[in-house]
């Protein structure tokens, strides 16, 4: 954590939520967003360095940044709901954190899984200022389709050589939809030795 993250005790449908809020160093925002972490089952946790450069990313283009762990990790109560209870945690997190004002959704992984789903059930009753999807799990669950009215505020970032979630069930989601996706070459599903460049990547979209 930084100076300028603070631990939220938020609740859910199963219990607690523990949260970490990063704000821009001048105190005021645009909006505010929320981050989903990777898979619970394989360590997936708010402070996974993507995730971390997530919510970086966000607060240096002046949003403030929501991360939480999903039920069963850390000290967030209950177990895990392949995806379901899951997605409830995130609507829970954004119903506190940010019942109105501008509104952004970002997960990494496993998270952009749930993330897409959020998308879905938030965006036919409030506007969503923008989403981000990285590592996008599309070989292993079924993410929800973007709204095509998303899609210019939509980035969907993969990189190249991910050999966790392959660049190919990406562009199989992808391409019923024509969303583009942003493939970065010679990197893996966690970008190590690119965060930086991820990092890079969001805030250009945010500034869009």
């Amino acid at each position: 954590m930084n100076a300028a993250t603070q631990s939220l005790t938020l609740q859910g449908s199963a219990g607690v939520i523990e949260a970490l809020l990063d704000t821009p160093s001048c105190g005021v925002f645009k909006g505010t967003a929320v981050i989903a972490h990777p898979h619970p089952l394989f360590g997936g946790t708010m402070q996974n360095k993507v995730v971390q450069t997530l919510a970086r990313a966000f607060v240096q283009c002046g949003w403030q940044a929501v991360r939480f762990n999903f039920r069963g990790v850390g000290v967030s109560a209950g177990t895990y709901d392949e995806g379901l209870g899951e997605a409830a945690d995130m609507l829970s997190v954004i119903e506190q954190v940010a019942p109105a004002g501008p509104l952004a959704l970002a997960g990494f992984s496993f998270g952009a899984f749930v993330t897409s789903h959020v998308a879905q059930t938030v965006a036919p009753v409030r506007s969503l200022d923008k989403l981000v999807l990285v590592g996008t799990a599309a070989s292993r669950f079924a993410v929800a389709p973007v709204a095509p009215d998303l899609h210019e505020q939509t980035l969907v970032l993969h990189g190249e050589q991910d050999d966790t979630v392959p660049l190919t069930s990406v562009l199989d989601w992808a391409r019923p939809q024509y969303l583009p996706v942003t493939v970065i070459p010679g990197v893996e599903h966690f970008f190590h030795g690119q965060l930086p460049l991820l990092r890079s990547l969001v805030a250009r979209h945010l500034r869009t």
